[in-house]
């Protein structure tokens, strides 16, 4: 009998441990998930006349926009739709995590701007001036902490409750808005 009650304490000890642990995570910051996508074409952005040997790790079918095609578009005015964070925008509650995965092929940034504006290279900026957090490249520790990796993601937090701009110091284009309530 002695045992068969100690079981049942040790169960019903058990039963509630996990109830507890449930309910603490209840309490725990939600969790907005961002994706970082984009088509380079391996074939081009590998060729050492262009990035070199594996920038491009794209394994998407149809992953077709040559490095040439990249910058003639965005000088045109017209970047290529397939570098995009999705969704646009965003409202979370504040303490939500937002994490964003780079399922491109390439590494982007997401970097928090004031304004919307260039990033550092030049010729993917359709004349728009390089905005200052931006400036400098992956030389500014600010940019390189924002960068991420194909395969990889950037958990941001702490964002205070309000509007924030989030673009890619790369490929300026690619922008976001998270409102925070």
């Amino acid at each position: 009998m002695r045992t068969i009650s100690a079981v049942m304490v040790l169960a019903g000890s058990l039963i509630l441990a996990g109830t507890s642990h449930a309910n603490a995570g209840e309490n725990s910051p939600g969790v907005a998930q961002v994706v970082a996508l984009d088509e380079c074409d391996p074939a081009t952005f590998n060729d050492p006349g262009a990035v070199g040997a594996d920038f491009c790790k794209n394994i998407a079918l149809g992953a077709s926009t040559t490095f040439a095609d990249l910058f003639a578009e965005a000088a045109a005015g017209t970047p290529d739709p397939a570098w995009d964070f999705e969704p646009d925008t965003l409202a979370i509650k504040q303490g939500t995590v937002v994490t964003v995965a780079d399922e491109g092929g390439e590494p982007h940034t997401f970097t928090e701007v004031k304004k919307f504006g260039g990033g550092f290279i030049t010729g993917l900026n359709d004349g728009e001036a390089t905005i200052p957090e931006c400036t400098g490249g992956f030389k500014n520790i600010a940019v390189a902490r924002t960068r991420i990796l194909q395969g990889s993601h950037l958990d941001i937090t702490g964002l205070s409750k309000g509007k924030h701009l989030f673009e890619c110091c790369i490929h300026p284009w690619m922008r976001m808005e998270v409102d925070v309530k």
